[in-house]
């Protein structure tokens, strides 16, 4: 089975929806695909139609925004195969999502005040169906440049990072919180890309509150990476999973189903 565990659509910071992500999919021979989009549980019925029209076992997957209090870094963690309903996940998620849409229009403000011509109701319109405004929506509106574009790239620190008219970040979820409400949820909480944000150091301690794996294939993981999740993954009994991190048009050059989760799950969707 090819699984690709690690994908976003345009209900988050994607660019393309789920259906052009699951044509795209099946294109390449996947068998199952997990939307991971950020703090936005999946809809089943969505799913449910998408997998009934195209094949592909989908499940339930979400990208929550977290973090690691103790040693002040970002934490991603991933939850697979969830109770649909989320009530749990969708408690800690909303307020985070919350806070990045107000903090997204801030930045739009501040943009606009540094001389940038830039449209906030063309911004909105841009980010729908996504809850929240994401930089990429942002950015789409300034350059036509590609993602991975030198010039992109520069316009992005620029405006974003440093002493950038929007730099600055929103109060993320902490990571205990995020593990427990999935595991509260039925679901299978993972670390994601922890090679990416160098979170290996928390893994340990949140396996107490419910984690159980970590995602090891991923386009920003080195070889190093890989042993690192291995020898975690079988100190602590924990899954590895993987998945291409897969943006479209708004991420890295990498297309679905080029990066193979080393796990795959044997059920569609729980719905209980």
């Amino acid at each position: 089975m090819k699984a690709d565990l690690h994908v976003h659509s345009h209900y988050s910071d994607g660019a393309e929806s789920m259906e052009q992500v699951i044509r795209r999919a099946k294109q390449n021979g996947v068998s199952q695909l997990s939307f991971v989009d950020h703090d936005t549980p999946a809809d089943g019925e969505v799913l449910s139609s998408l997998h009934k029209r195209y094949g592909i076992e989908i499940i339930p997957g979400i990208e929550m925004s977290a973090y690691d209090f103790k040693r002040d870094r970002k934490v991603h963690v991933l939850g697979y195969n969830y109770h649909v309903e989320a009530k749990h996940i969708k408690e800690v998620c909303e307020p985070v999502r919350a806070r990045r849409h107000a903090h997204s229009l801030w930045q739009i403000e501040q943009i606009q005040s540094a001389g940038y011509e830039l449209d906030k109701t063309a911004v909105i319109e841009s980010a729908k169906p996504s809850a929240a405004i994401y930089k990429q929506h942002i950015m789409k509106q300034i350059t036509q440049a590609d993602y991975t574009s030198p010039e992109y790239k520069r316009l992005y620190q620029s405006l974003f990072k440093g002493g950038g008219a929007a730099a600055g970040d929103i109060e993320y979820m902490d990571a205990f919180d995020a593990v427990k409400a999935i595991a509260a949820d039925g679901g299978i909480a993972v670390v994601a890309h922890p090679g990416q944000l160098n979170s290996y150091d928390i893994i340990p301690e949140l396996v107490d509150a419910g984690l159980k794996g970590v995602e090891c294939c991923h386009p920003d993981h080195t070889r190093e990476d890989r042993q690192k999740v291995k020898a975690l993954a079988s100190n602590y009994h924990l899954i590895m999973t993987g998945g291409t991190d897969f943006h479209g048009s708004f991420g890295e050059a990498v297309d679905v189903g080029s990066v193979w989760s080393p796990y795959s799950f044997p059920v569609y969707m729980n719905q209980e």
